[in-house]
């Protein structure tokens, strides 16, 4: 973090004391809204963030006083799968300004703490500087913390660098009056029905959850209380099931995965944002 964004002074969020009119999304596949297909697009997807801006865009103008009269919501996603902390925090963050938000959720750093070589503390560091660049401009920023990977096969070994960089992410909302998805604590999410088959994305049900989980921390009351309450216990599976189970997500998912990686390939290289300008919703 540089000396300059500590020294700003950052506006008071705003919270449930007003409706936002112009939000933008930026991040990677989990913001893209990746594993929710979008049943009227072909090879699109929903997501958390899109279901986020249906629950904020009726708040405008409905009469409360939280809006000027004839204010319009607006929304952009600029998320793009497998990108990573400095993208997101590079030109991603560059082009939301540009935008002139009141609300920004930046979630990314997913894919760098995947690496065994991170370097959790910069990537707390240029977080927090964009953070600061955006609290700067006026918008209130929305930033999630990792799920906990404790149960997912391989992908666990990178749980004490989530645990230490979800710890850097709450110390960074509480200076600069963030608000916080506490994912690594939605203990909803522990379950795999939740998960799509390749167990990085989420379902659209889990990205239902997870929207409503956002609208909460921004401090507003969700219609539906239920998103928080784990499912039903699911029928039992054996131990032979579940190891059949593993080989094959790791011969259709890590695999790949693993060839993109040696071919220096990202999965988004040849992608570009859904919603590059903020616009009406049903735009």
């Amino acid at each position: 973090m540089t000396e300059s964004t500590t020294s700003l002074s950052t506006p008071t969020p705003k919270g449930a004391r007003g409706a936002y009119t112009r939000y933008v999304a930026i991040g990677d596949s989990f913001t893209e809204g990746m594993a929710d297909p979008d049943p009227a697009r072909a090879n699109r997807y929903v997501g958390w963030a899109d279901r986020l801006a249906a629950h904020l865009a009726p708040m405008v103008g409905d009469g409360d006083g939280a809006t000027e009269a004839g204010s319009t919501f607006g929304y952009a996603n600029l998320a793009i799968r497998g990108r990573l902390l400095a993208d997101i925090a590079g030109p991603q963050l560059d082009n939301a300004l540009a935008l002139a938000p009141d609300l920004v959720s930046i979630v990314g750093g997913g894919n760098d703490i995947l690496r065994p070589r991170a370097d959790i503390d910069a990537l707390a560091g240029r977080l927090e500087d964009a953070v600061a660049r955006l609290r700067a401009s006026g918008a209130d920023v929305l930033l999630a913390t990792p799920t906990d990977p404790r149960d997912a096969p391989l992908i666990k070994a990178s749980r004490g660098r989530a645990a230490t960089y979800t710890a850097h992410i709450w110390s960074i909302a509480r200076r600069h009056d963030a608000h916080v998805i506490d994912l690594w604590g939605m203990d909803a999410l522990r379950d795999w029905r939740l998960w799509a088959p390749d167990r990085i994305h989420l379902t659209p049900e889990g990205h239902r959850r997870v929207a409503l989980n956002a609208f909460t921390a921004l401090g507003f009351t969700a219609a539906d209380s239920g998103w928080a309450v784990p499912l039903p216990p699911a029928p039992p599976i054996s131990r032979s099931e579940w190891a059949r189970a593993n080989a094959l997500w790791a011969r259709e998912y890590v695999a790949p995965w693993v060839q993109r990686r040696l071919h220096g390939q990202s999965s988004g290289d040849t992608i570009a944002a859904k919603r590059p300008t903020v616009t009406p919703l049903e735009g």
